[in-house]
């Protein structure tokens, strides 16, 4: 049942606002991609293109070989997921699932029984046995979530899309159910996309991770490349906490000021250069070469995170040091640290 999408030079605008950039797109039959990127980049936009909600300015989206501009919303077959649940209140449950089904035209309709079955499979799917009754006010934000996707699973759509479908949950019940959607996924194969500014979410669930900036594709790529090999200095900075230093390069090697910090560099990199380190790829070590000094100006615990804030001559910025299991240093110690990754981009 899952179709590609394919999803070629897409630009759109509204007003003097390019909200989409010449966006390209190729998602695999059953494959979850995560929509992930800022506020303005585009990702909802992209979304709603998808879906059928906005029209390019040009470009076109493809399912398997249909150009989607040749389909009616409803023949889309569109499974949509909203953040805040659009459940009918005056419906059951029950009647909130079979919606898009006795919606259709009577001669695709199923009859009454099959509608029955349907709904009560659904509701097992999604782990609400026996709650069709209920009304949504009677059910918690989760419940309510599962009840929106089991809707959109009833008409047995060819693509699932989800918009930011657990932003409106506490962080306990989004981490519950990112679990269960993942899950979820496993066993029905759909070719699902999902939007998200929730970077943990994105990466724990996504099987290719899609980073938009200012209306443009940065990097496409799994949880490990796009964290562990940015393409570019805005993916660096955006997934996660990252430490910036100056640096130039000569040969196989990276110096700040007078001092190497980083070597096995390829020999064609030179000159001016920015180094991204991340803070688990500091470590405090003894007189080493390629150690940088610095003095401990301040620790924090977040939880089972113990960090440590380094000064560093030369830099205007802290060094956030994560410390693992090292043994925390005192507050103005003087330490050296061992880069052992970073990633690289020339200056601009």
């Amino acid at each position: 049942m899952s179709v590609s999408v394919t999803i070629e030079s897409i630009e759109k605008r509204f007003d003097a606002f390019a909200a989409l950039r010449g966006v390209s797109l190729d998602i695999q039959p059953a494959e979850l991609v995560a929509l992930l990127g800022p506020s303005g980049s585009g990702k909802t936009t992209l979304l709603r293109l998808i879906a059928g909600l906005e029209q390019a300015d040009q470009g076109r989206v493809l399912f398997g070989e249909t150009d989607m501009r040749d389909l009616s919303l409803r023949d889309r077959r569109i499974g949509f997921v909203f953040q805040h649940y659009a459940l009918f209140r005056t419906m059951t449950v029950g009647e909130n699932v079979a919606f898009g089904l006795k919606s259709r035209p009577r001669g695709q309709r199923p009859d009454d029984a099959e509608i029955r079955k349907r709904v009560g499979d659904l509701l097992e799917l999604v782990q609400l046995p026996g709650l069709d009754k209920r009304y949504p006010s009677q059910l918690s934000g989760g419940q309510r979530q599962r009840v929106a996707l089991a809707r959109a699973l009833a008409i047995e759509p060819r693509v699932l899309l989800l918009d930011e479908p657990f932003g409106a949950l506490d962080a306990r019940v989004r981490k519950d159910l990112r679990a269960w959607l993942r899950d979820l996924h496993r066993r029905t194969g759909h070719t699902t996309v999902f939007v998200t500014h929730d970077q943990e979410e994105a990466l724990e669930l996504a099987d290719r991770v899609a980073i938009l900036n200012d209306g443009r594709i940065e990097q496409v790529g799994s949880a490990d490349d796009v964290y562990d090999h940015p393409a570019t200095p805005f993916v660096c900075e955006f997934l996660g906490e990252v430490n910036k230093l100056p640096v130039k390069v000569v040969g196989s090697q990276a110096f700040f000021g007078d001092r190497p910090v980083l070597g096995g560099l390829s020999q064609n990199q030179g000159g001016q250069a920015a180094l991204y380190v991340r803070p688990q790829h500091l470590r405090i070590v003894d007189d080493l070469p390629l150690a940088l000094p610095g003095v401990v100006e301040h620790l924090r615990r977040n939880g089972p995170l113990r960090r440590a804030e380094v000064a560093v001559q030369g830099l205007a910025k802290r060094l956030d040091v994560d410390l693992a299991s090292q043994v925390a240093p005192a507050i103005g110690e003087h330490i050296r640290l061992r880069i052992t990754h970073g990633s690289l981009f020339a200056a601009a």
